[in-house]
């Protein structure tokens, strides 16, 4: 099968590998029908992550599944299905609890950037779904990582009725934490975007308010629009000491941070949460545990998340796809066979 492997920074390349087999009798195999490349492939796609060796690459998809371990009860051959970024097994005491994102079997896939992917502990991983119409695809694969990941900020900033939240980030997760704080009930969003694109996309999502300034001023700007208070939700959905900055400094004291960018280089004090009684919480999201509702959203028409993939390409052109989003010519791209 084809498969996209990163062998250094700024290197994508497709390679024919072996079809994936089952190992245990708890695994599936899927066959890809759509995947995408993610911002945080890009921090090894840009050398910030090292690249030691050719990795095949990739890990959000839909598809359909081609076999099943003997094991397997709740998924069968034929099924369309979803599949969070991560696989658990769904039924241990952190599963339980909602974070099957700290499973004590959890695993990743191989790649999935490809035209096959094993799926470990299927029954706990992935969800059947009806054959998709074509416009519920791209949404669908949004479920994934993205719009989970986004739904995981939200809910972490204490995004309720009546407040006022505010996003940093205007990447796909940034947007769909727009999606996420609407549905929640947020009086205002306030999207913290410096592209145009990006912030209309913002606004379609639920935006009520759109900052493009940074650093003091874009605090300022902030403090402005909230009476000099704050927000009561933040959510940080970037990963840099910069972006983590700004969310702690537009905080209303007494709220919460929501973190969900995957940290690089982040090393931050204490004292501006202590100070001001802030609270951080967040973290690699447990995409598995919203799936249920947040696949009803999009099947409903509720929620249309998939429109941050705003370029499609054949998995032959993943290379194009990686440097689009690089260079901000993409939001998301969505790769088909």
């Amino acid at each position: 099968m084809r498969a996209t492997f990163i062998t250094a920074p700024g290197d994508i390349e497709i390679r024919q590998i072996p079809e994936p087999t089952l190992r245990e009798q708890t695994d599936a195999i899927v066959r890809i029908t759509h995947s995408c490349v993610c911002g945080s492939d890009l921090w090894s796609y840009r050398g910030v992550k090292e690249v030691p060796k050719p990795l095949q690459i990739g890990h959000e998809f839909i598809g359909e599944v081609t076999q099943v371990g003997d094991d397997v009860t709740t998924i069968k051959v034929g099924d369309f299905v979803v599949a969070p970024f991560t696989t658990s097994d769904n039924t241990c005491v952190h599963c339980r609890a909602g974070f099957q994102s700290a499973c004590q079997n959890l695993g990743f896939y191989r790649g999935c950037q490809a035209e096959f992917t094993r799926v470990a502990n299927a029954d706990g991983t992935l969800i059947a779904v009806a054959e998709p119409r074509p416009e519920q695809v791209r949404s669908l694969l949004a479920c994934s990582d993205v719009l989970g990941t986004g739904w995981h900020a939200a809910v972490s900033a204490g995004v309720g009725p009546g407040k006022t939240a505010v996003v940093v980030g205007d990447g796909a997760v940034g947007l769909c934490a727009v999606i996420a704080a609407r549905v929640l009930g947020a009086e205002r969003i306030v999207a913290m975007s410096r592209h145009e694109p990006r912030q209309q996309l913002a606004r379609t999502f639920g935006a009520t308010d759109i900052v493009a300034e940074r650093g003091e001023v874009g605090i300022n700007a902030i403090l402005d629009l909230t009476d000099g208070l704050g927000a009561q939700a933040v959510m940080e959905c970037v990963g840099t000491r910069e972006a983590m900055e700004q969310s702690i400094a537009i905080a209303r004291p007494g709220t919460c941070v929501g973190f969900v960018g995957v940290p690089h280089g982040v090393q931050m004090p204490l004292e501006p949460y202590f100070q001001r009684n802030i609270g951080l919480r967040g973290g690699m999201a447990p995409v598995r545990a919203y799936l249920p509702h947040l696949i009803e959203l999009v099947l409903a028409g509720t929620i249309d998340p998939g429109l941050v993939f705003d370029l499609t390409l054949p998995l032959d052109e993943v290379a194009d796809a990686y440097q689009a989003m690089d260079e901000r010519r993409a939001i998301k791209v969505m790769l088909e066979p």
